[in-house]
């Protein structure tokens, strides 16, 4: 997974973030914000998209028909929940460090366990020292 903390949420930016985090010819599920339009434009993307707003309420959605719902963007929603809740503790972030903060809460999202080697790049001992078993 990763985040990107982007200065403004400009169409321009956002292309450059998707440029740079996937490859052409991917399909990027989306909601149906305006930002997001010229992402199927570009390198081949396949761009698809869910309502949520309006009287449906759609969350996700199954555009081939064959009653699997495979366009979402909840993965993503529950991820930035995942950051408010990691920030809230600190009870306000300065601007200037939130990209700091995010790239701690993705290294962590990241990591699918707890090693040795994490405890030692967390405390600050050198990876060469060894713990008696």
């Amino acid at each position: 997974m990763r985040l990107d903390v982007i200065e403004t949420a400009s169409m321009v930016e956002l292309d450059d973030v998707v440029d740079h985090a996937c490859l052409g010819e991917t399909t990027v599920n989306t909601d149906e914000w305006n930002g997001y339009n010229r992402i199927g434009k570009r390198q081949g993307r396949v761009h698809r998209t869910v309502d949520h707003s309006g009287p449906k309420w759609t969350w996700a959605s199954d555009v081939d028909g064959d009653g699997v719902r495979e366009v979402h963007c909840n993965t993503l929603e529950g991820l930035w929940t995942g950051v408010r809740n990691f920030l809230r503790p600190f009870r306000g972030v300065s601007k200037w460090f939130l990209a700091q903060y995010v790239a701690v809460f993705q290294w962590s999202y990241n990591l699918k366990g707890v090693t040795d080697e994490f405890l030692r790049v967390l405390l600050g001992i050198p990876t060469s020292t060894v713990f008696p078993p």
